[in-house]
């Protein structure tokens, strides 16, 4: 009888180690599960924002590059007294875009790396268009678009590495680089030496 009792009790015992530990195992899994699609969710949501800046930030350049375009620049009142570019209703619209995009990605932005990239890319983008207040789009100096294809570049190398992709990949011809073997940026053709500036095609 007594032996009866302590096997009932080991069988007891086991019984509720395994359920408790089959339990554990349910719970982690389902935890696993949780936070892989929390991780896909938040990776959708961040490409969505930084595909949406990217295209407000060509729609604004292109807009500024426009032989149409109305813009006025004003030195900034504070400190690095650097230009301010004003524009019309209808520029009004394409840097409201822009400044909207730009807060979207700080908001979700996963690392300071990508919040860096997309300061500079609005950075470069308002030069541009307080340059165009002084000067015809062929008068803008080169460096200028330099300065845009490079900051177009750095964005999407550091945003495509905190979307966990290759973190080897390449766009246009970066020092080192084969330049033969090169994509080519919707910027590239504004910085392409002795090219004539001109307007991008909408896309």
């Amino acid at each position: 009888m007594h032996v009866n009792l302590a096997e009932l009790g080991i069988t007891a015992a086991t019984t509720l180690v395994a359920v408790a530990l089959g339990g554990w195992l349910t719970v982690r899994a389902q935890d696993r599960l949780w936070r892989r699609d929390q991780q896909r969710q938040w990776r959708d949501i961040r490409l969505a924002a930084y595909r949406d800046f990217l295209t407000a930030f060509r729609e604004y350049v292109a807009y500024v590059l426009r032989p149409d375009a109305r813009v006025v620049a004003v030195p900034r009142p504070r400190p690095p007294h650097d230009p301010m570019p004003f524009f019309d209703d209808e520029g009004s619209a394409y840097r409201e875009r822009l400044e909207a995009t730009k807060t979207a990605v700080r908001l979700v932005a996963d690392g300071p790396d990508t919040v860096r990239a997309v300061n500079a890319m609005v950075r470069h983008a308002r030069l541009l268009a307080a340059d165009r207040a002084a000067h015809d789009v062929d008068a803008v100096p080169p460096e200028r678009f330099e300065g845009l294809w490079v900051a177009e570049r750095e964005f999407v190398l550091v945003a495509r590495r905190e979307l966990g992709m290759a973190g080897d990949f390449e766009i246009g011809d970066r020092p080192g680089g084969d330049a033969a073997r090169a994509a080519a940026s919707p910027l590239a053709a504004w910085t392409t030496p002795g090219a004539r500036v001109t307007r991008p095609e909408a896309g």
